[in-house]
């Protein structure tokens, strides 16, 4: 009767603790997501650490901002495939709305040249009504 008014699930008396523990156990793992979350990417030999807010290569490593940790974050997410300028805008400021279109560009020149310093010339590739992409060292 339980059932057919609508419960998920239901446990007879006397009850079985360990029956109860599964159950909830079950009940968890279908409501939260427990999985570990990646806090370093790596392309290239380049790792991103996410949670420092910094890049190392070669045993340098840069500080990011936060708009130029989630532009990075983007690209390392997508290796291989280009993301265009309007998801990377969308990304970083949450709307395409208010936004110049000279602000990417400001934010990818500064994130090219920190990425100089540390001997990545060319590591991000621009391709024309395209997007970005991290290319190869």
């Amino acid at each position: 009767m339980a059932m057919q008014m609508g419960a998920d699930d239901f446990i007879e008396k006397p009850f079985n603790m360990t029956v109860t523990i599964t159950k909830i156990q079950a009940l968890l793992r279908r409501t939260y997501d427990f999985t570990t979350q990646v806090n370093n990417l790596t392309v290239s030999g380049c790792e991103l650490l996410l949670e420092a807010a910094k890049l190392k290569y070669n045993d340098e490593s840069i500080d990011l901002t936060h708009t130029e940790l989630q532009i990075i974050h983007v690209l390392f997410q997508n290796k291989g495939k280009f993301v265009s300028r309007n998801a990377l805008i969308e990304k970083c400021w949450e709307s395409e709305h208010f936004i110049d279109d000279n602000t990417l560009a400001v934010n990818m020149t500064r994130l090219r040249k920190k990425l100089q310093k540390i001997g990545l010339t060319d590591f991000i590739e621009t391709k024309k009504n395209v997007g970005y992409c991290v290319g190869e060292v």
